[in-house]
């Protein structure tokens, strides 16, 4: 009973979850078991040339196969679950992020094998991800805005 109620809670959308987000913290929390915290935020978008409202998410989990193996088969796991790279998609350089689309949210996807970004949200997914033997902690950084085309060039 307590573990089905956990299990509903951590996949049921929080209170501050804003609409662009909303579909990416789901997955991370439902379909690959994360800690996730989604803040507002407003990004500057380089594809746009605009700054529009959006928000982040923080997330830590856990993985049994490192985290360069563990990157490929999220990515790959996004994609099956019908994420699709943006138009536009190029992201940073040596594509270390990834930019995908769900319906009207484009969200940039980074993973980490450690904590960099020094924030509070950062501090809490970590100290509330409680790992299992054998498995090794992984972060993962999500900015999503609403979709939107690229400026011509």
């Amino acid at each position: 009973m307590v573990m089905a109620a956990l299990l509903a809670f951590l996949v049921a959308p929080l209170a501050n979850d804003t609409l662009p987000c909303a579909a990416a913290a789901r997955f991370l929390r439902a379909e690959r078991h994360m800690i996730a915290e989604v803040e507002a935020d407003t990004i500057d978008d380089w594809r746009t040339r605009k700054r529009v409202a959006g928000c982040r998410i923080t997330a830590a989990g856990g993985t049994e196969i490192g985290v360069a193996k563990e990157a490929v088969r999220f990515y790959e796991l996004l994609r099956a679950a019908k994420w699709v790279r943006t138009p536009e998609p190029r992201d940073s350089p040596n594509e270390g992020s990834l930019r995908f689309r769900w319906e009207q949210a484009d969200c940039l996807f980074n993973i980490n094998a450690e904590a960099l970004l020094g924030t509070d949200a950062e501090q809490r997914v970590n100290d509330a991800l409680r790992l299992p033997p054998g498995q090794t902690r992984y972060q993962l950084f999500v900015m999503c805005m609403p979709a939107m085309p690229a400026d011509p060039r």
